[in-house]
This record gives structure tokens, sequence and C-alpha cells, in this order.
């Protein structure tokens, strides 16, 4: 099924940020780990980060209102060039302020990169291209996955760190040039201000979109989980760079073989997101066992079950989000970017208190993590039915 040239251009963009924030979520939460070996510092990182990523999702929006997607991302290239300057030069004896100082840029490349991608999505996305995008997306993420961590570990050890960064600058030019290139949206020509009339109760006003949310909350909660200690179940299996980088490898090839199935089989679009579920909840049960085969193979599993929640639960949202106006649709992503970052935000709260992968806080957050699992699939299918409902009634009353 062709793409259109939008949602090209979108997917080059996609690319271009991909290659640096694989980057960030392998390799700069390794720095990070590598010196103490201590989980706190990379929830601390993480924990920064969501929270000015939220910020800067909301700053973002409010540019849209004036300038264009471009600029957005001309200031998310500059920030990541920010960001591998500090790396290369910052040194400083207080180790949580250093964290602090180098996670702020990258959160604020985050939240402006999600704003332009989610808006752009929303305004050129019309029925099976949101499947498409996620779809397509997915597969150059995997890309990406395989190539990037290997070609980096390979680079980081003949360089050290300090050459992977000024490498990275390349890349963060490459970004920045992309960025004359991709779709050229804005908010300005919108009457309403993106601040007026932001109540909850007013944007979120059908009963599809309250039934997001706490679809959004749950999902928030065991998204974090899943990725914060993938990584941590990956560096305790080894410190080996390149190990480190297989590894990633294989988890990205399991994510393609999972994708290959959701393309050739005809399966319905909620029985694919409760098998995703069941591979997420016994991926969060095995590290009860934490040997390393075990935590690779939970791995393998929950990058499996995220390939298809990712696709069938974002397509379904956007499904309903993009039958509002642009204005209203900045608004329902505002709201929707801050229930998924504070849940977020909330699971690396508890996190703090993980000192390691046996300590029963840790269990703790394996319990929690799953029930949020387990609850997803019925709020996005009582959303996604009350969309139906309304779909028809429309229809019925022209």
């Amino acid at each position: 099924m062709p793409v259109s040239g939008q949602i090209k251009r979108l997917l080059l963009m996609n690319a271009s940020s991909t290659v640096i924030f694989n980057y960030i979520g392998i390799f700069v939460n390794l720095y990070i780990w590598e010196k103490n070996h201590n989980i706190f510092e990379v929830v601390w990182f993480n924990l920064i980060m969501f929270a000015t990523w939220t910020l800067a999702f909301a700053v973002g929006s409010r540019v849209l209102t004036s300038y264009t997607t471009r600029v957005l991302i001309r200031a998310n290239a500059i920030c990541g060039g920010i960001v591998f300057l500090l790396l290369s030069v910052l040194e400083l004896e207080n180790r949580l302020m250093w964290i602090t100082i180098i996670s702020i840029p990258i959160g604020v490349m985050w939240g402006f990169y999600a704003s332009a991608q989610n808006i752009t999505l929303s305004v050129y996305g019309k029925g099976k291209d949101f499947e498409q995008y996620f779809a397509i997306a997915n597969i150059i993420n995997q890309i990406v996955s395989i190539i990037n961590p290997i070609a980096f570990a390979l680079i980081i050890k003949w360089m050290g760190y300090s050459g992977s960064f000024l490498l990275m600058f390349l890349f963060v030019a490459l970004l920045f040039i992309v960025s004359f290139y991709i779709p050229t949206i804005t908010l300005a020509g919108e009457r309403m201000p993106l601040f007026q009339g932001i109540r909850f109760k007013r944007v979120y006003s059908t009963p599809s979109l309250r039934w997001m949310v706490p679809s959004l909350m749950a999902a928030g909660v065991f998204l974090q989980f899943q990725v914060l200690f993938a990584l941590v179940f990956t560096f305790s299996v080894s410190e080996d760079k390149l190990v480190i980088a297989l590894l990633n490898v294989l988890y990205a090839c399991f994510a393609i073989g999972a994708m290959m199935l959701y393309r050739r089989l005809k399966v319905r679009e909620g029985a694919w997101l409760n098998i995703g579920m069941l591979f997420i909840s016994v991926g969060f049960l095995l590290p009860l066992f934490p040997k390393a085969p075990i935590l690779i193979i939970s791995n393998i599993l929950t990058t499996i079950g995220m390939f298809y929640f990712g696709t069938v639960w974002n397509t379904r949202q956007f499904r309903i989000i993009t039958k509002q106006t642009a204005m209203k649709q900045a608004q329902i992503f505002l709201w929707r970017e801050c229930f998924l970052n504070v849940s977020r935000i909330f699971m690396l709260i508890l996190a703090l208190s993980v000192k390691d992968i046996r300590g029963g806080a840790f269990i703790a957050l394996i319990a929690l993590a799953l029930v949020c699992t387990l609850v997803v699939p019925y709020f996005s299918g009582r959303s996604t039915k009350a969309f139906e409902q309304q779909s028809e009634e429309a229809e019925s009353a022209i």
C-alpha cells in the first residue's frame, strides 16, 4: 500500500532523530551506569529527562501557534549539539548535578520532537496512514537498533566516548538539514489560542477520549518500567559495549520478526493488542529469577510485546484524535503527553528506592507494572468501542 509523500518526509525526520535518540538511550545511559553501577543515577537521569520533556512538549505546542514544525526540529538539532558538547567538556564533582545538566537538553529534544511529530501526523494522517506510519516507523527503529549500537560500540572501543560524542555532531547536523524538508505544519492560522478552553472536561469531552485517560496512565507506568529495566537487565548481563550492542541487535531482530507476523497474519487489532500484553506480562515476571539468560529472554519477550502494543494502541488513539479540529488536536495531545509522562515520572520516583533487581522494592514494581499491563487492553477497547458508536450515531444523523 503506497505511503503519501508527506508521511514519507515525516518518516525521514523520524529516521534522523532515531539515530540520535537510540544512541542516547543506550550509550548515554551506559556512560552514566559505568561510573558507579548505580540504578539510582540511571533513574535520576530519566526522571529529570521526562520532567523536562513534559514542559518542552507544552512549549513546543505553543511555538507551533506562531512558527512551523521546521523551527521545532531545528531547535531539536541545536539541543542535540548542546548535549554532545556538554558530554564532551563538562565535568562536575557533584554527580547528580552533572546528570541533571545533561538530561535537561535531552528532555527538551524529546519534547520538541514529540510535539512536531504528533501534530504533523495528525494533520496528514488519514485512515490506514496511522497503521502504516507506526509499522514503518517501527521498521526504521529496528534497523537503527541493529546498525547503530554495533557501529558506535566499535567507535567507542576505538576512539572512546569523546570520539563518539564528536561523531554524533554529524547526525545532529543531518537532522538540522532534514528540518528544511519536513512538512511545514503550523497552528498560526487557528483563531482559538492554544491555552483557551484547555480545561480537561472541555478537551476530553467525549467518552472515547475520556476512556483514553486510564489507558494512558496505565501505559505510562509499564512503558517506563520496561524502558528503564530493559537497560538495567542488559547492563547486568555484560559491561562489554560490543556485547551490549549485540544484545540490542538480538532484540531488534525479534521485533522485526513480530512485525512480519503482524503484516502477514489476518488477526483482529484487539487480538494483537492482547497478544502483545501477554508477551509483556511474561517478560515482566521472568526477572523474578535474575539470571543472565532469563534477563535476556525477558527483554526479548517485552520487545515483541511492545511492537504489538505500540502499533495497535497508538493507531487506535490517533484515529480518534484526528476527528477533531487542529487546535483541539493540539490540546488533546498536550493533555495526552502530560498523562503519559506523569505516570512515567511516578514509576521513576518509585524506582529511586530500588537498589538491585533482587529486592522487595523491585518485586513491588513488577507487580504494579503487571497490573497496569493487564488493564490496558480493557481501557483501549472501551475507548475504541465508544468511538465506533459515536461514528455510527453521526452517520445515522446524516
